[in-house]
């Protein structure tokens, strides 16, 4: 039986019990394609699934990881827009992670992305081709920080001039998004706990920056994009808005509009699972020409795989962590 290196939870628990193990090398059935893993990216969901947070529901010896990029080694039946050899980046859940799928069309699953290989589901706008110019650890850090990001800047509808408060703007999808705002000549507040994270944010193109003080948050705002405020929260947020304003956020579970305390300004959530807003061939194409990147903050070898896990939970990085197997 041919073995591989994976990160591996065997019981629910904090991330410090991930190991790294030897598990077999997971072959692809029907419509699946089997890759060999080039780069995969830290995301908030690797650590909540093994704490318990979305239930009881892993199926153990369990492999986080969402965002990858790497090579087709394996085409399963029926699979016809792939073949070995190509290049491929997207998003996939780990299968035990199925039901936050219901209702997807074509649900992205896969056998966990923190390893040296992965099978996928082949015919799902999470995954798409790897355009030449981008590497792959840039690839496997813009997954949904770029899918994200594009959905943001669909929703929000900012046209030139209006006032935007980005609030969270030094998580991956905050700095993906910064320069998609800027480009359409909005007018940019973004919130920022370092100095660090502020000169960050200036150079991708924000207009002033604040912290995280309710108290310092501007008055008259045309949108809100919130990237990180729980429910209990938005209020506050919220009365930034101008009548007619529009709230748009990623946190999940999505928000009421009796949450935000007022009932005069328009209530987005997004998560496009469905890639009715490009999908990963809407990312690669941005990604190819330029307009969406997501800094790197650190790149880690498979076998350091737990550490990376756990500096992304504990250390809030400006910018992706990226596993390199």
């Amino acid at each position: 039986m041919t073995t591989m290196k994976a990160v591996v939870a065997t019981d629910y628990g904090p991330p410090e019990q991930l190991t790294i193990a030897e598990l077999p090398v997971p072959r692809p059935g029907p419509g699946q394609l089997q890759v060999r893993v080039a780069a995969a990216s830290i995301n908030p969901p690797d650590t909540y699934a093994i704490t318990g947070a979305f239930g009881r529901v892993l199926e153990f010896p369990f492999v986080p990881g969402t965002d990858l990029a790497g090579t087709v080694t394996e085409a399963g039946p029926g699979v016809t827009a792939y073949r070995p050899g190509d290049e491929v980046f997207g998003h996939a859940l780990p299968r035990s992670l199925r039901a936050a799928t219901a209702g997807v069309a074509r649900p992205s699953l896969s056998t966990g992305a923190l390893a040296e290989y992965v099978v996928l589901e082949a015919d799902t706008p999470m995954l798409a081709h790897r355009p030449p110019s981008v590497p792959a650890d840039h690839a496997a850090a813009l997954v949904i920080p770029g899918m994200t990001a594009l959905v943001l800047r669909a929703v929000a509808a900012l046209q030139p001039g209006e006032k935007v408060l980005v609030i969270g703007a030094t998580g991956a999808t905050g700095l993906t998004t910064l320069p998609l705002l800027a480009a359409a000549k909005a007018d940019i507040t973004a919130t920022a706990a370092t100095e660090a994270g502020a000169d960050l944010l200036r150079g991708l193109g924000a207009d002033r920056i604040i912290g995280h003080d309710p108290d310092g948050y501007p008055g008259g705002v045309d949108v809100v994009l919130n990237l990180v405020l729980p429910a209990d929260r938005l209020p506050v947020a919220a009365r930034t808005l101008r009548p007619g304003g529009r709230f748009v956020s990623i946190v999940f579970p999505p928000p009421e509009l009796a949450q935000l305390g007022r009932d005069d300004v328009e209530l987005h959530f997004v998560m496009d699972l469905d890639g009715k807003h490009g999908g990963m061939a809407g990312v690669a194409e941005g990604a190819a020409s330029g307009e969406l990147a997501t800094p790197i903050a650190r790149r880690y070898r498979l076998d350091e795989g737990v550490r990376a896990v756990l500096d992304h939970a504990r250390r809030h990085p400006l910018g992706k962590i990226v596993v390199l197997p």
